[in-house]
C-alpha cells in the first residue's frame, strides 16, 4: 500500500467520480443531447469540453517542464487547497500545520472543513524553524502547508529546507509558490512530479497577469492529481476563462517579471529614506512588507490618494506593516510622492 493510500480518506479513495457523456464520447464534435444544455449556439451554450482541460495543461506541461499528467487546474490556487483538506484530513479528527504570518486561506479553508489548524510562527525576520514546525506534527497531522515566497512577508525558504521538511514529514507536504516567478530561488514543481507526498501550488493570476480568470494549478504525482480531479466539481473552469487563458499562455512574461523586480529593488531601496518607515523586509515576490510607525494612519492617508495597499498591521506577526505590492514604474512613482507628503503632514 502506497503512502498516498494510507492518508487519503477512506470514503475519497471509494468515491465514484462524477462522469458525463462526453468523458466516455471522447470526441470534440458531435449531436449533443445529454447535458440539458439549449442547443441555440452563442459560443457559450455548451458546457466546457474535457479537451480543453487537456489543451491547457500540454501547453502549461511545456511552459513548466513537467507532465500533463502531473498538473491540476482549479478554479484559483484556493480550490486546490481544499481539495486537500478534502482528501487527506478527516474532519474534526486530523490536523494541518502552517507558518503564520502567512496566506489566510489554509485557515479558512480548514475551518469549513472542520480541520485544526497549528500555527508555527516565524521569526523576527520571518525565517522558518524545521524542528519548530515538525515538532507541531503528531500521528493526526496530515497537512503541511508552505507558502514560499510567502505572504506576506515576501521571502522564500531555501529548496533544501523545504524538502527536508518533506522527507521528514509523514503526511503531505503543500507548497505554495504563487510568487515563484519573481523569485530567483527556483521551483520545487520538479521534485513534486518524483515525490509522493509533496504538492506544489501555482498559479497565473500573479506573473501572467490573469488574476481575472482564476486559474490555478497544482503539480504533484499521478496518483495525487488524479484524487484531485475525481474531488473537483465536474466544469470547474469555465469555456471563457480556458478560452482567455490559452490565449494569454503564449505571451511571453519575462520583459513584465524583470521591469516588477526592478521596481521592487528601486522601492526597497527608497523606502527606508523615509523617517516613518521602520523596516523594508526582503523580498522575492511583487510586494513588499513594509514596517512604519503608524500603519493605521498611513493606510488611511494613502486610502484618501487614491492609493491601495494592505494594512497588515493586525496580523500576528507583522505589528506596524503594510503590504505594498509594486505596480507600473508611474504607479510607483505616484507612491513615493504621496509618501514625501505624507512626511510634512
Amino acid at each position: 500500500m502506497s503512502r498516498i493510500s494510507k492518508l487519503v480518506r477512506p470514503n475519497i479513495a471509494a468515491l465514484a467520480p462524477y462522469s458525463t457523456a462526453r468523458d466516455e464520447y471522447g470526441g470534440p464534435i458531435g449531436i449533443f443531447l445529454d447535458a440539458n444544455e439549449s442547443p441555440y449556439e452563442n459560443g457559450y451554450n455548451r458546457y466546457p469540453h474535457p479537451s480543453q482541460q487537456a489543451e491547457i495543461k500540454a501547453r502549461i506541461s511545456k511552459i513548466k517542464g513537467v507532465p500533463a499528467a502531473n498538473i491540476f487546474l482549479g478554479n484559483g490556487s484556493d480550490e486546490a487547497i481544499d481539495l486537500v483538506y478534502r482528501i487527506f484530513c478527516e474532519p474534526s479528527k486530523d490536523n494541518a500545520v502552517i507558518i503564520a504570518p502567512s496566506y489566510g486561506m489554509y485557515s479558512v479553508a480548514a475551518a469549513i472543513n472542520n480541520i485544526e489548524v497549528r500555527p508555527v510562527m516565524l521569526d523576527e525576520e520571518f525565517q522558518l524553524s524545521t524542528e519548530a514546525l515538525l515538532n507541531a506534527c503528531d500521528d493526526s497531522t496530515k497537512l503541511i502547508f508552505l507558502c514560499s515566497p510567502n505572504n506576506p512577508s515576501g521571502n522564500a525558504f531555501p529548496a533544501g529546507q523545504l524538502l527536508d521538511i518533506c522527507d521528514r514529514f509523514h503526511g503531505i507536504t503543500v507548497v505554495d509558490e504563487a510568487y515563484v516567478d519573481f523569485s530567483s530561488k527556483g521551483s520545487l514543481a520538479g521534485e513534486a512530479v518524483k515525490r509522493d507526498n509533496l504538492i506544489v501550488l501555482q498559479t497565473l493570476s500573479k506573473a501572467r497577469a490573469m488574476a481575472g480568470l482564476r486559474v490555478g494549478m497544482a503539480i504533484s504525482n499521478e496518483e495525487i492529481i488524479r484524487l484531485m480531479s475525481m474531488v473537483k466539481y465536474p466544469y470547474n473552469l469555465s469555456r471563457a476563462a480556458m478560452e482567455k487563458a490559452l490565449e494569454f499562455l503564449d505571451n511571453a512574461i519575462d520583459a513584465n517579471v524583470g521591469v516588477i523586480v526592478k521596481e521592487r529593488e528601486r522601492l526597497s531601496a527608497k523606502l527606508p529614506s523615509f523617517p516613518f518607515v521602520r523596516k523594508v523586509f526582503h523580498s522575492d515576490a511583487n510586494f513588499l512588507l513594509v514596517q512604519v510607525d503608524d500603519a493605521d494612519s498611513l493606510y488611511s492617508y494613502l486610502l484618501d490618494k487614491g492609493i491601495i495597499v494592505r494594512n497588515r498591521s493586525r496580523v500576528r506577526g507583522c505589528n506596524g506593516c503594510i503590504r505594498i505590492t509594486v505596480g507600473l514604474p508611474e504607479e510607483n512613482d505616484a507612491l513615493i510622492t504621496a509618501l514625501n507628503n505624507y512626511d510634512r503632514v
